[in-house]
């Protein structure tokens, strides 16, 4: 466990702390569109969380992720801090784990100060009456778990590109292809299924089965990666 925490403190240091100005255009995008400009724009359509939002939300936070997780070992490859990480007495496991750990979860920060501050937005500028939040709540909650398991989706995935990518501009390309082929599989399976399947299955049902397809593919592609991060391999190559 101290490993992964090293592993995560080093990450954010990296990401964070230490990335410069560079580092702070792209998550300050995301707060203006989904905390400010949207949320002016939409007004209280923004606060009703209609599935329009919901992808918008979703989509902006796969976008996010997938514009740099492609760094995440091909670009300490091409830094040659490769070499140092795994020289290291940090295990495998948690060299991975933390740069999963970290991706995701400053995804879901940025996801989840944007809907605040959008609220927030929303109430100040709709004029005189009392001020709203997010409703149904229970929406709120199932698009945060679909942004959360969503951002995993991509960062597990995106891992596994950027490990086997000789560098950072091909894991981005061999990942935008992967990101056209998902969503139109994606498109293909939806519409193969039966209509009365469909039909049959009410909005929570149907939440449910999307919540956990995407969990059960999270397990996989993460379980892929973590097999796949082998020192001994890495050093060689």
């Amino acid at each position: 466990m101290s490993d992964l925490w090293i592993m995560i403190w080093k990450e954010v240091k990296d990401e964070v702390l230490q990335g410069g100005r560079q580092a702070w255009i792209r998550p300050l995008l995301i707060i203006a569109i989904m905390g400010i400009i949207l949320p002016w724009e939409l007004g209280l359509g923004w606060l009703a969380f209609n599935n329009v939002v919901i992808l918008v939300v979703v989509y902006i936070s796969f976008f996010f992720i997938s514009s740099f997780i492609g760094d995440a070992i091909a670009g300490e490859h091409e830094r040659h801090t490769l070499e140092t990480l795994l020289a290291s007495r940090i295990s495998d496991r948690a060299i991975l784990l933390g740069k999963v750990i970290v991706t995701v979860g400053y995804t879901w920060l940025l996801v989840l100060v944007s809907l605040l501050l959008g609220a927030l937005v929303v109430n100040v500028t709709k004029g005189p009456g009392p001020w709203t939040f997010y409703a149904p709540f229970s929406l709120l909650i199932y698009t945060l778990v679909l942004s959360l398991l969503s951002s995993l989706l991509v960062a597990s995935g995106g891992v596994l590109v950027s490990l086997h990518s000789p560098t950072v501009r091909q894991a981005q390309q061999t990942l935008a292809i992967a990101s056209i082929v998902l969503a139109v599989l994606l498109v293909l399976g939806i519409r193969s299924l039966p209509s009365n399947l469909i039909s049959s299955l009410d909005n929570n049902q149907i939440a449910i089965i999307i919540l956990v397809g995407i969990a059960i593919l999270d397990a996989i592609l993460l379980a892929i990666a973590l097999v796949s991060f082998k020192r001994s391999r890495l050093i060689l190559s």
